[in-house]
Parts: C-alpha cells; structure tokens; sequence
C-alpha cells in the first residue's frame, strides 16, 4: 500500500536534490568557462547560423535555456541585439538544452554518492579556482544523479496502484484529448517548477519505473517546452518591444513546433522508437525499464534540432508575425537601457557578460561627448547651443548607466557563487565604469568652460585656440585608443599606452609653459587665462582617467608590465 506522505516527501526531497544538482553543475561550468559565454554573447552577428551556434554554446553551459532565453530578452531590450539574432539564439538554446537529457539518460545512479564523495573536498577545500570548479562539476552531477534515484525510488509503488494506473489509462496519450491533457500537465508544471529540466528528470523518474509509458512520457516532454518559454514571458514584462517580441517568438516557435509533432504524434513516437536500441517497454529483472530514459532524451532532441533547422530558414518570416503579435504603440519610447530579472538569482558569469556589454555601450556614448565637446571648441561653428544640449543629455546618460552597472554587479556579487576572478573583474568593471563617468564630467565642463567665454564675449588668441585643438586631438586619440584595447582584448598594448600617457604629460606641460608666456606678454586678459587654464587642466583629468581606465579593464595583467 502506498502511504502518500512518505511519497511525498522523498519524491520532492529527491527533486529539491535534483535542481541543486544542476544550479550547482550551471555555477561551475560557467566559472570553467573563463571569457567563453562573453565572447560568445559578443560574437553574435546578423549571421543566423552563428546566432544558433552561440545559443546552444551558451546554454550547453549554463545547463538552462530559461537563463539564455532570459539573458537574450534582457540583450535585446538593451538594444544590443536584434530581433532576428534573438531569435536565433533562442533556437540555439532549445538544442542546447536537450544535453541534459541525456545527462540524465545516463543509468549511473547508484554512483551519485560515489560522484560526491570524490568531489566534494576539493570543492571546499581546495584554493585553486580551476580544480574547485572541476570539483563541483563531479558534486553536481553526482546530487543529480542520486536525486533522479531517489525519486525513481519514490515513484516505484505508483506502478502497482490502481488509482495512479486507472488515470495513466486516462493520459495514455493514444488520443487527441489524452495527447493535448499530458501537453497541458506538462506545460503547467514546468511553469510551476520553472525548469523544464526539473520536469524532464520527473518524467524519466515516473517511465523508468514503469508508472507511464513512452508516449504519454514524450507527450509532456512537448508540453514542458512549451512551459518552459513562461520564463522568458516573465524576463520582458514591462520591457522594450524588441524585449517582448524576443520572448513571444520563443513561445510561438515551441508551441508551434510541438502542435506539428501532435499532428504526426503516433508516427513520431513509433519513429523515436526505432531510432534507439533496445525496446522502450523492456522491463528488467527489477521491474524498471533501463531504455526508456534514452528514448525520453531522444524525442527531446529531435524535436528540438528538426524544428530548429525547418525554422532557421524562416527567421525573418518568424521576426515579421511576433511584431504583428507585438505591435509598436504610437508614441511609445524606445527602451534604454534595462537590466531584465534580478541579479541576486542570474548566474554570474551571465550578469558579467552583460556588465561588460553594458560598458562597450557606456564607451560609445563617451565617444559621442569627446566628438561633441571637439565640434564645440570651434569658434565659428553654427548650432552651439544644440551641441551643447546634446553633450549634457549623453552626460546625464553616462551618470545613468553608472549607477546601474554599480548597482547591479554589487547585487550580482552578493549572492555569492562567484570565483575570485570572477569577482575580481566584476569590480574592475565598475571601476571603469567610473572612470568613463569621470571623462563624461570633465567632457562637459570643457564646454561649460566655453559657454563662459561665450556669456562674457572673450576670447583666447590664435594660439591658444590652436593649442588647445591639438591637445583636445591628442587626448581624443588617446581615448580611442585606449577604448580599442579595451574591444579587442589587446593585453599587449599596455606599454604602449603607458608611452603614449607620458608623452601626453609633456604635451601637456608644454601647453601650460606657452600660456604662461602669453600671460606674461599680455596677449591673454585676466578671465580668458582663468578659463584656458580650467579647459587645460579638464582636458588633462580627461587623459589621466583614460590611463585609470585602462588599468581598470587590464588590472589582472597591470602588475606584470
């Protein structure tokens, strides 16, 4: 007789061991990672093969498509990727995902504990971040596999309860009515659990003891990737357009997919089963079926890799029915900047990966400000005023984006889990996110400066015009040089950007030596030599932050040049 509660509880026990399990498998594979998943955020282009290639790169990491489907709605609605790429992406996860099927297709249970046991020392011990991580991969996929058991354990007596078979007889999935109810079961429990791995593991756990057989297991695998989209649903609410189009085309793209495997849904079962060796009904000499878990993961897979390559084509037809799904309101504004879902529950190297994104685009709207602030330094340019506007609004945006990424990596960090270097590059990035705020500012007060000159009805000589255009040239030039480090990676640019800082001082200097004498000589009045002296010295706070800027980015390597 089965005793409910008893079920109960070992069955969730062994759940809750199961998801800790694969949190524990996604933190240390992205911590392995290295730059991995941030070089592949980067890459993406319009290219749509690619754009696949680094979903299923990304998630094959993470161990979750709910997360890579959350980043590319929260990439999206920062502008930092188009509709189509997300798109793409979000095919790419939907492969990656079903690697942890066959994860657990694996029939290594009974070495869950002996998987733990061999890792868990070195997890907690060891001061090595590689071998600590290398560690955590073995605990985490000795608890998933020992939670699978444990739940399989569980689920044992439903195959001889007659209530439990009388309803399994009812969600046979041989009829239409039965197919869509095991869908709609497995939709709504993974939108429950909110992991359609969670889900998948149950699944397996009920058909390796016989409590359901393989086509009412495949008929809630279909319904779990369709619950599984609810989380991106949930990432753009109160997003961009771009953000909740992303989102939608996850949703119509599975639900899609899987009412065409509803339609053909005997065939493809019958199909999947002879796909895999070894009969999914085989029963063993303990009463389990040993096959059926491959069958599971099979069914997964194909699903989602022929759906994907059918649709790949269709990318841009896909993109146009969301937008009709999800049109512009008149009006509306364009979304800035948003970090999507809360940084205390998104993986770490995920939330550095947009740290760093967010910062590439911090650094455009700081090229924006120096190309401004240069245009400004002409005296017979027309439009002044609108410039000006302009430099005060992308200095107001660069504050904005300041505080977010501060606020959001010191939130990132505190939930804990992430690698020393890991940490170590998250403050560096809010560091150099303070330092582009610094060159903002002083970016701005070099044309408030002007605007003095401007009320007064002053001017500086020809000279000291021709000064400071050059040295604005220079600082310029050495920004851009330091922000092409800083895209490309370029560790070995270092000394050269230490030179180039040195000779800027002696530029500067040299500046500072010629004003002098036009003030000796008379050629420069009282407030014209007060104000050239502030813009001088704003264009030299400009370089010195651009040098702590580069340190900042390079910290780990600083010490070593």
């Amino acid at each position: 007789m089965i005793e409910p509660f008893t079920m109960g509880y070992t069955a969730i026990g062994g759940l809750g061991i199961f998801i800790l399990g694969m949190k524990y498998l996604s933190d240390s594979l992205q911590s392995l990672s290295g730059g991995l998943i941030r070089k592949a955020i980067s890459s993406v282009t319009s290219n749509r093969f690619l754009a696949v290639i680094v979903g299923l790169v990304v998630t094959c990491f993470v161990q979750s498509s709910s997360i890579t489907t959350v980043m590319v709605v929260g990439l999206t609605n920062a502008g930092l990727m188009h509709l189509t790429q997300a798109i793409g992406v979000i095919l790419g996860a939907n492969i990656g995902t079903t690697i942890t099927g066959w994860i657990l297709a694996v029939k290594v249970g009974k070495y869950g504990l002996l998987l733990v046991a061999i890792g868990v020392f070195p997890m907690l011990f060891s001061k090595n971040d590689r071998i600590s991580a290398t560690a955590k991969v073995l605990v985490a996929l000795g608890l998933i596999f020992f939670g699978l058991e444990i739940m399989s354990n569980a689920f044992k007596p439903l195959r001889s309860d007659e209530s439990f078979m009388n309803l399994m007889l009812t969600l046979d999935a041989q009829s239409l009515l039965s197919i869509l109810g095991c869908v709609a079961i497995g939709c709504m429990m993974t939108m429950i659990i909110q992991s359609s791995s969670a889900m998948l593991g149950i699944t397996m756990a009920l058909a390796a003891t016989g409590a359901i057989p393989l086509y009412t297991a495949v008929a809630l695998v279909m319904g779990e990737n369709i619950g599984t989209t609810i989380t991106a649903q949930f990432a753009a609410i109160g997003g961009s357009i771009a953000a909740r189009r992303a989102a939608m085309a996850h949703s119509v793209f599975n639900v899609l997919g899987v009412f065409i495997i509803i339609s053909i849904f005997s065939t493809y079962v019958d199909m999947i089963e002879l796909f895999v060796p070894g009969l999914s009904n085989f029963v063993d000499a303990d009463g389990s079926r040993p096959y059926i878990a491959a069958h599971i993961a099979m069914a997964h897979t194909f699903f989602n890799v022929t759906a994907t390559l059918v649709m790949l084509p269709f990318l841009n037809q896909l993109a146009k029915l969301v937008t009709k799904l999800i049109p512009e309101k008149a009006g509306a504004e364009k979304g800035s900047f948003k970090y999507i879902g809360s940084p205390g529950t998104m993986p770490v190297a995920m939330g550095i990966s947009m740290v760093f994104e967010e910062l590439k685009r911090m650094q455009e709207a700081v090229h924006e400000v120096l190309i401004n602030a240069e245009k400004f330094l002409q005296r017979d340019l027309k439009g002044r005023d609108s410039i000006y506007r302009e430099v005060k609004k992308l200095e107001d945006e660069t504050d904005v984006m300041q505080h977010e990424i501060t606020s959001f990596t010191v939130t990132l960090m505190q939930a804990g889990g992430a690698s020393t270097a890991q940490s170590d590059r998250a403050y560096n990035y809010v560091r150099a996110a303070d330092e582009l705020e610094s060159i903002a500012d002083y970016a701005y007060s070099l044309c408030s400066y002007m605007k003095r000159l401007d009320k007064h009805e002053l001017d500086f000589s020809e000279d000291g015009w021709k000064d400071l255009r050059a040295f604005h040239h220079e600082v310029f030039a050495f920004f851009n040089l330091v922000c092409n480090a800083f895209r490309d990676e370029d560790v070995s640019s270092m000394r050269k950007i230490y030179d180039e800082a040195n000779r800027l001082n002696d530029l500067a200097d040299e500046v500072r030596k010629a004003h002098l004498v036009r003030m000796k000589e008379g050629s420069c009045g009282a407030l014209p030599a007060l104000t050239f002296s502030d813009m001088a010295v704003a264009l030299r706070r400009i370089k010195n932050h651009t040098v702590n800027l580069h340190e900042a980015l390079f910290a780990e390597n600083s010490t070593a040049t």
